[in-house]
């Protein structure tokens, strides 16, 4: 059991520390999705590793013929297609090992709430949630990692408690501003010409 203050770690970090390669994957991953720190992104690769392994442990069960293999797969199949990983349907094993951690990343709260446009940025979604402005149904979300469910993606709406209720309030209307203006022109390259 352990002691409760020492807890174990969630995630496991790379084998080689220093490869230019990764590191600069991982700091993509870092800007695009407004992580806190690299450790966020090992618990997500994590995670989709535990969900690729499971996958590949019934795929070999199934091929020996178990039968409690089918139920576990059908088990795997459903949550993940609960969790927005997978697409409703006939979702099979070789879907679960195509998952990429992007599509990890794109289903924590942080992220869903920049993209339903209730915040102006991933950063500035993150910000919010963690000062408690945002909740799923009546439960106040605080957590920006949360892997959301795809049922509570229309549930997600400002806390009661939260002055961003008000639509006169700052950061309201500077949202309301940057989702009317147009989108802006990629930048001209060396010499006036777009690169």
């Amino acid at each position: 059991m352990g002691d409760p203050k020492f807890l174990r770690r969630t995630y496991d970090t790379p084998k080689h520390p220093w490869e230019a390669g990764r590191m600069e994957e991982e700091r993509k991953l870092l800007r695009k999705y407004a992580l806190k720190n690299k450790r966020e992104l090992w618990k997500a690769q994590s995670i989709l590793r535990g969900f690729r392994r499971q996958a590949r442990d019934l795929q070999a069960r199934l091929r020996a013929g178990e039968s409690q293999a089918k139920r576990e797969t059908d088990g795997l199949l459903s949550r993940l297609t609960r969790l927005g990983l997978l697409p409703p349907g006939a979702p099979t094993l070789d879907d679960v090992l195509a998952l990429g951690t992007d599509q990890i990343l794109r289903r924590r709260f942080a992220t869903v709430v920049a993209e339903k446009g209730l915040a102006v940025s991933p950063l500035a979604a993150r910000k919010l949630i963690v000062q408690g402005h945002f909740a799923i149904g009546e439960r106040k979300m605080t957590r920006p990692g949360y892997l959301l469910p795809a049922e509570a993606d229309n549930a997600i709406a400002y806390a009661t408690s939260s002055p961003l209720l008000d639509e006169a309030h700052p950061v309201r209307v500077a949202l309301r501003e940057k989702l009317s203006a147009p989108p802006r022109e990629a930048p001209a390259g060396p010499g006036g010409q777009e690169g």
